[in-house]
């Protein structure tokens, strides 16, 4: 297949490199604020890779023309944080074609309805299918331009699903010798709900704030970052994401499970399990607050949840009470700025039955 891999970050050359690695033909895009990686791609033909993914695949292209990077090609992968979809979807708009699959990787809660909407397409439009990931496929960092670290490829507990959800068996058709571990979900609630990076991020960088302002990030974000009071709090966060999605009638597992699904985790518990997680080994804290633990995860991951939440009738007083003090922190109002709610995506008034029957 011909697929282009939207963003050129960790995620972004990650999927470039498995895709490429199998066999297909991979282009890879990103706008021309970041150079750094595209032009590495380019100079070496493609990227190198290490750790449990190894070797060097090469791309057909790599550049900032979202024309050339779409033309003819059967699959899309937006891969991002949140705040990448939209720009995504308007950049693409002009140059989607009919039959094509965009897959926002990952959905960061409801990144496909973000993506639709951004792209000017229906919900229920299929001339173009959009699918989410309920998370990205690795754990992976940047080692240098053009070269990343793959710490681990995620071996379960990863969701699909289209929007609607009945094109959800033509996306996995398209995935599956990438990605053999990927599920079909039952729609685009679950996977919004079973994205565990709100879970995990916020507190973890909360409760370590000193240490990362006076370190600059210069500690092991789990090992040295999860203690089990560290881990209480994690628990509280996880059992009100739950609680949202008994409301829509959704399976949410707990984050602990789905960890040790994935393989990050090698026991299924709020504490030990992130410390001593191996998926997790080595890897290092953000070096200030301005990241997106906070921007991304808070601002658009538990910001998204507290209102769906509020709309289906759930309480959530540890997800306002991490929005509340992670603004404060940050110096900004993330509630106010509302950058992804169920307002701000088109849905407000539904409830939980007619959500769970628009996505059907």
């Amino acid at each position: 297949m011909k697929i282009a891999v939207l963003g050129s970050g960790n995620g972004g050359c990650a999927v470039a490199f498995d895709c490429a690695v199998h066999k297909h033909s991979v282009r890879l895009f990103d706008f021309d604020t970041f150079p750094a990686n595209i032009k590495a791609v380019q100079e070496q033909g493609g990227i190198y890779a290490e750790g449990v993914l190894e070797g060097f695949a090469a791309i057909e292209y790599a550049g900032h023309d979202i024309e050339e990077a779409l033309s003819d090609v059967d699959v899309v992968y937006a891969v991002g944080p949140a705040y990448s979809t939209r720009p995504f979807a308007e950049a693409c708009k002009p140059f989607l074609r009919e039959g094509q699959f965009v897959i926002v990787c990952p959905g960061s809660c409801m990144g496909s309805v973000e993506f639709k909407n951004g792209a000017q397409l229906s919900l229920q439009s299929e001339d173009i299918i959009v699918a989410e990931t309920s998370t990205l496929p690795y754990a992976v960092r940047i080692v240098e331009p053009g070269r990343i670290h793959v710490f681990l490829k995620v071996k379960g507990g990863l969701f699909v699903t289209a929007v609607p959800s009945r094109n959800t068996p033509q996306v996995t058709e398209k995935i599956i010798d990438v990605y053999p571990a990927m599920a079909a979900a039952k729609n685009v609630l679950q996977t919004s709900l079973q994205n565990g990076n709100p879970v995990i991020h916020p507190v973890i960088t909360l409760l370590n704030t000193a240490l990362i302002e006076r370190t600059k990030g210069d500690f092991l974000f789990y090992e040295e970052g999860v203690t089990p009071a560290v881990g209480r709090l994690i628990k509280a966060i996880d059992q009100e994401r739950m609680a949202i999605g008994r409301a829509l009638n959704v399976e949410v597992i707990p984050e602990p499970d789905l960890g040790y699904m994935q393989g990050y985790m090698a026991e299924p518990t709020y504490d030990r399990g992130y410390a001593k997680a191996p998926g997790f080994r080595g890897i290092k804290a953000q070096r200030g607050l301005d990241y997106r633990y906070f921007h991304e995860d808070v601002g658009y991951g538990l910001v998204f949840w507290q209102s769906l939440a509020e709309q289906v009738g759930v309480e959530t007083p540890h997800i306002s009470a991490v929005i509340r003090l992670a603004s404060v922190m940050v110096g900004q109002d993330y509630l106010s700025q509302g950058k992804r709610t169920i307002k701000s995506l088109g849905l407000a008034g539904y409830t939980a039955g007619e959500l769970e029957q628009l996505f059907a």
